[in-house]
């Protein structure tokens, strides 16, 4: 990991305290066009393998681990007893008994203690797999093909193909999204060739096709303080109804079966070049406290930040809101805002 990182910064990268990396010419977020190659060294890999991995899962996550099946790579939360996530990721099957979760990298070894707990009573072993690296590719599939290490990359969002020990992900967004995750000690090899038909673009490029598809990853500044419906978590597939027990699992039900969910996630854009942070107050005209920040970066334009946002469900969606003394717009969602079930997604019938 230590040469591949220095890769990066032997092309004049800066690593933030966020785990972004920006570069003196790369593109900030604001320029989606054309192709572009992005360090994703904000998320990492925990990795489950042993015989008793599927069935351990299966116990504590709210993915049914069954669908996971090397093609099919579904969305999941893992909670605490009452329901609130500890981590959400995506669950990669890489062979009959070994399964990596996608995750935030500031969660990886927080969720590995708390899934730790629990795997003495099971054949598996927990690992941070501090040892793979990640590349985001966005732009035409094309132009990949010949450069990233899997001949047949995905083709459907939320699914996967793997080559010679490198795994590339489909994820949503407006264009073609793929991640790779590959060995680290292959990375800065893997990116020059890939760099030849693509330019270099700062992780915020990553982050905000993320905020454009409402896609909302955790971190370790909201652990244990959202449902996962609050991030619309089963809109995009990432909750199985269908499936038995595991932790959380009751309160997770009871909020959807009954109605109970009080604050759903937003796209908005807000006035200004800095984005606000994390956890910052979303006001209504009467200064009530209606919302908060879950994540920003910049827009696409050089006057406004696009960001992701809890709000209350019963705000009212004529009424202005402010982030400060700056103004918040509202956007459209790129999904419907009813449950999805991963099934669904699972047998190709829609491209969440």
């Amino acid at each position: 990991m230590d040469d591949w990182l220095a890769h990066l910064t032997a092309l004049g990268g800066r690593q933030s305290g966020d785990r972004d990396w920006a570069f003196p010419n790369g593109d900030n977020g604001s320029a989606i066009d054309g192709e572009h190659l992005v360090p994703l060294t904000h998320l990492s890999i925990l990795e489950c393998d042993g015989p008793d991995a599927a069935r351990f899962l299966q116990g504590q996550t709210s993915a049914n681990v069954e669908h996971a099946d090397g093609d099919f790579a579904p969305l999941t939360a893992f909670c605490t007893p009452k329901g609130r996530m500890i981590a959400n990721a995506e669950v990669l099957r890489v062979s009959a008994e070994r399964y990596w979760l996608l995750l935030h990298a500031s969660l990886a070894a927080s969720l590995a203690t708390q899934l730790g707990k629990y795997a003495p009573f099971y054949k598996v072993k927990l690992s941070h797999r501090e040892d793979l690296a990640l590349i985001g590719m966005i732009g035409s599939p094309a132009s990949w093909a010949s450069a990233a290490g899997v001949a047949d990359l995905p083709r459907l969002d939320w699914h996967m193909t793997q080559q010679d020990g490198t795994v590339a992900l489909r994820q949503p967004a407006g264009r073609s999204r793929v991640m790779l995750v590959l060995p680290a000690s292959e990375a800065a090899a893997r990116w020059e060739s890939l760099s030849r038909s693509a330019s270099v673009a700062d992780t915020a490029l990553w982050r905000r096709a993320d905020v454009d598809a409402g896609i909302a990853w955790l971190t370790a500044d909201h652990s244990d303080a959202f449902l996962p419906q609050m991030i619309n978590w089963e809109a995009l597939g990432g909750i199985s109804f269908r499936k038995g027990c595991y932790t959380g699992q009751e309160v997770v039900a009871r909020a959807h079966f009954r109605g109970q969910v009080k604050r759903r996630l937003r796209i908005a854009s807000v006035e200004g070049t800095s984005p606000p942070g994390i956890g910052e107050e979303i006001r209504n005209a009467e200064a009530k406290r209606v919302g908060e920040i879950f994540q920003a970066v910049n827009g696409d334009n050089l006057e406004e930040c696009s960001v992701l946002a809890v709000l209350n469900t019963n705000q009212d969606e004529e009424s202005e809101l402010f982030v400060g003394e700056r103004r918040l717009v509202l956007r459209d969602l790129p999904y419907p805002l009813e449950r999805l079930d991963p099934e669904s997604v699972a047998n190709g019938n829609v491209t969440a």
